[in-house]
């Protein structure tokens, strides 16, 4: 049986977001705190004489199969990058919906070149990896970090911040994929400054403390594209524990900072109630480090 290396990929959380600036050639500058959720996709790479890819999961049906999916591509830049002739066979888990505001295929193209640099043992180094990640998408860098982080520029700059408390997501999606182009071009009023820098979290609730000063300058944007948004932060934001509810990146998931793992799944059971047709998750925030597979469900057998 040959060597299977595998990655998890994990929903990216912007817990907040601000629209800076705006560059010449059309990239908007942002400052963002970002972590990452016990929800996400699964990579495998094994050993091949050319590269290909393989999706499964609940939300395989709509993805490409061929060069234009982000997990082909980051595999042709890496190989490349290298100038190997390295082959691969790849998997891609996709358990997270598309379009979602959750890093759509970015924490995918990370996983990848993390999984393929170890399974071809590349001499690359990170900052190399992350220059061929930032070509792939703004969002790249920062997922192949792999730790909570301050993102600002145009996502090429990532600063470290103190490590996270423990706490728990309610993460909630409509089934609306949201363009997001079309919520930047939608995006309106005057640029905003940079939050203060962080100071270390005692508790969830210092962190909502810090959170609440800061909010998602897309989200009025992101209703206009996709109005279910607005009721859905005003149901989240009921839940019972829920410290702060708030949209991540362009939308339409919508995520509650919860007091606690039990307020986090009785706020999953509450809103299925209602909600059958939505994706509804309780999902911790991930400690600095890559995440275990089998928290997405994965297991060796699931693939081979």
């Amino acid at each position: 049986m040959s060597r299977v290396i595998t990655r998890a990929a994990p929903a990216k959380i912007n817990l907040y977001l601000r629209i800076t600036g705006r560059r010449d050639d059309g990239y908007h500058l942002l400052d963002s705190l970002i972590a990452f959720a016990g929800a996400g996709d699964v990579v495998t790479a094994r050993a091949a004489g050319d590269l290909s890819l393989t999706i499964d999961g609940p939300f395989a049906g709509g993805l490409s199969r061929d060069g234009g999916n982000l997990v082909l591509r980051a595999a042709h830049a890496l190989r490349a990058a290298s100038g190997s002739a390295n082959g691969a066979k790849l998997g891609l888990t996709k358990n997270l919906p598309l379009s979602s505001g959750i890093g759509g295929g970015y924490p995918d193209a990370a996983a990848a070149l993390l999984a393929l640099r170890d399974l071809w043992a590349l001499d690359i180094g990170d900052a190399e990896l992350a220059a061929l990640g930032l070509a792939l998408g703004a969002d790249v860098p920062v997922c192949l970090a792999e730790r909570p982080a301050r993102v600002s520029g145009i996502g090429d700059i990532i600063e470290p911040v103190p490590d996270l408390p423990a706490a728990w997501l309610v993460l909630a999606n409509p089934g609306i994929p949201v363009s997001t182009p079309e919520v930047f071009g939608r995006r309106q009023g005057p640029f905003g400054d940079p939050a203060p820098a962080p100071n270390p979290w005692t508790d969830v609730e210092a962190l909502a403390e810090t959170l609440a000063a800061s909010g998602n300058d897309l989200t009025d944007a992101a209703v206009e594209a996709a109005p279910v948004i607005a009721g859905m932060l005003d149901e989240m934001a009921d839940l019972p524990g829920a410290l702060l509810t708030r949209l991540s990146g362009s939308g339409a998931t919508c995520f509650s900072l919860m007091r606690d793992e039990p307020s986090a799944q009785f706020g999953v059971m509450a809103l299925a109630e209602f909600h059958r047709d939505w994706w509804i998750k309780a999902a911790p925030l991930l400690p600095p480090g890559p995440a275990d597979p089998a928290l997405f469900g994965w297991s060796e057998t699931t693939r081979l």
